[in-house]
Parts: C-alpha cells; sequence; structure tokens
C-alpha cells in the first residue's frame, strides 16, 4: 500500500536550488566572511590602554554594509528561480 502511495505521488528527489542558486550562495557566504573579518581586530595589546582604531572606517562602516549587502545576496539567492532561463 506504501509503495503504491509513492508511486502515484509526486515526489521531486532533486535538488531544491539549482547550480546559479548555490554560486550566488557562496558569493553571498564569502562576502558575508569578509564582513566578518574586517570588523575582527583593533584592540589593544595592554587591557589599560585604549586604542582607537576600533573606530575606524573599515570597523564602523565598511564591515556591517558588508556583511548586509552578503545577507541580501543570500535572499536574493534563495527566491532566485532555477529554471527560467
Amino acid at each position: 500500500m506504501k509503495e503504491e502511495n509513492n508511486q502515484k505521488g509526486s515526489f521531486n528527489t532533486g535538488f531544491v536550488f539549482g547550480k546559479k542558486n548555490y554560486t550566488f550562495m557562496f558569493i553571498g557566504l564569502a562576502v558575508i566572511a569578509l564582513g566578518f573579518i574586517l570588523m575582527s581586530g583593533g584592540g589593544s595589546e595592554d587591557p589599560n590602554e585604549f586604542n582607537d582604531a576600533i573606530y575606524n572606517f573599515q570597523r564602523i562602516r565598511l564591515a556591517p554594509a558588508l556583511v548586509l549587502i552578503g545577507f541580501a545576496i543570500e535572499v536574493y539567492a534563495i527566491l532566485l528561480n532555477p529554471s527560467k532561463k
């Protein structure tokens, strides 16, 4: 009985996303990783000394923008229709 239901049902055993989707997903992950790498650092070797490098353009503006752009690329990759040519 179960086998008949599986044969009559329309089960798709292929991948959910196409090659184009996965390409954009990996690009988005790389952009997110780059953003987090640029956000790291800027600390001081001596805990009693303050370092102003944590407030530079790279860590305050560029890195968060790259992370948000990476998430936008991920959303685009998920919503992209792989069968459309």
